[in-house]
């Protein structure tokens, strides 16, 4: 699959349900199904110890609403960011979400994903 040739509304159609994914299982601390799409390289990174440490103490990620809008993509090299405009349940205002794809073994992985 080449990720970069698709358009920005078919990259978006491919990061909704992973950035669905990553929201419920973050709000449910669930370490199994927020990693399910990470690739290698970012599966390294994400401790299951210190993610477990970020949930407990981190109302922004824990509460993060289930509704969103990609807003646009950046391409760089192999992968391309998805930027996201995200809302929050106890937090006010709007947050924005950073999800970066990229293809590992032929499927669509997370390369990073971010909130500020």
């Amino acid at each position: 699959m080449n990720l970069l040739e698709k358009t920005d509304e078919e990259i978006i159609e491919i990061a909704n349900p992973i950035w669905d994914n990553l929201i419920k299982c973050s709000n449910n601390k669930d370490y199994g199904g927020f990693t399910r799409d990470f690739s290698t390289q970012m599966l390294f990174g994400a401790n299951e110890v210190e993610l477990g440490k970020r949930w407990a103490n981190n109302e922004l990620i824990t509460n993060l609403n289930e509704t969103y809008e990609p807003f646009g993509t950046l391409r760089r090299g192999e992968h391309i960011t998805v930027l996201i405009k995200q809302t929050n349940k106890k937090i006010p205002g709007e947050f924005l979400g950073r999800l970066v794809l990229g293809v590992e073994d032929g499927e669509v992985k997370v390369f990073g994903a971010t909130i500020f």
